[in-house]
């Protein structure tokens, strides 16, 4: 009786042992893998989705600058009533209010620097310091339009309106998630029917996908030259043709699968 007792604690053991060293190598490799996961035994794929955007925004920046003497509070006087009375041409086109912003503000002394020949030198008189003579007050507004029927006369409208130039005009997706998103969609599907048929002509099956890692291309909008204050001077038929065209947005994917 007591062989058959010892017998049986013997093979009981011997199989939590067992039991014991599975859980620990399972152990070992969920471990591993959660460390560098198909390291020795993974490849990747890419693909790439392109999805062509019409800008629905655009944007352009104008600067109304004012140069006079030292009466400081009349230049500033004099540029922010040519300030308001762009900014009233443009509220006027139907842009609202949220859509114009103030990008700068500056006041810059001018001075006069006076030419001190060798003689003065010599004879030891100081050189006169540079005077201030007067000053140059200098606003820039940035205008969002979202009604591109009225860009060209309103670019022309805002130099009538006392702005010195227009600059800095660019066409843009507002909000570009949403074709960001269909060309992200793209690029895994055709990455994902690389893999496949990778795995097929390499005669194995397709693992755990291990990781995803993400470029793009998202264009950056296209400037046209500046303008000054001669555009719009001819009224209407001055304004110029504008035409916002379409943009490439590209997103690149690649894959990383485990090789079964």
């Amino acid at each position: 009786m007591d062989t058959k007792i010892k017998n049986y604690l013997g093979y009981t053991g011997i199989l939590i042992l067992i039991v014991a060293s599975y859980g620990v190598a399972s152990y070992v490799r969920t471990y591993s893998k959660s460390i560098q996961p198909g390291s020795f035994r993974s490849f990747s794929v890419t693909g790439e989705g392109k999805v062509v955007a019409i800008p629905d925004v655009a944007q352009f920046t104008f600067s109304v600058l004012t140069q006079g003497g030292k009466d400081l509070s009349a230049l500033q006087k004099e540029n922010t009533t040519k300030v308001n009375r762009a900014i009233g041409v443009v509220k006027a086109s139907g842009v609202e209010d949220k859509d114009v912003k103030t990008e700068s503000y500056s006041v810059e002394p001018r001075y006069q620097y006076f030419n001190c020949s060798p003689a003065l030198f010599e004879s030891g008189k100081p050189c006169p310091p540079p005077e201030i003579v007067g000053y140059t007050v200098q606003q820039v507004v940035s205008v969002k339009v979202r009604n591109f029927e009225k860009i060209g006369s309103m670019l022309a409208d805002v130099v009538q309106g006392g702005a010195n130039s227009v600059s800095q005009l660019s066409f843009r997706v507002d909000d570009p998630t949403e074709v960001q998103n269909q060309a992200r969609s793209e690029a895994i599907q055709k990455a994902k029917a690389r893999a496949k048929a990778v795995a097929k002509a390499g005669g194995f099956r397709l693992g755990d996908l291990l990781s995803i890692e993400e470029g793009g291309y998202y264009p950056q909008p296209v400037f046209y030259k500046t303008m000054d204050a001669t555009v719009g001077r001819g009224g209407a038929e001055s304004a110029p043709a504008i035409e916002p065209g379409s943009q490439d947005v590209v997103v690149n994917v690649t894959l990383r699968y485990e090789i079964r």
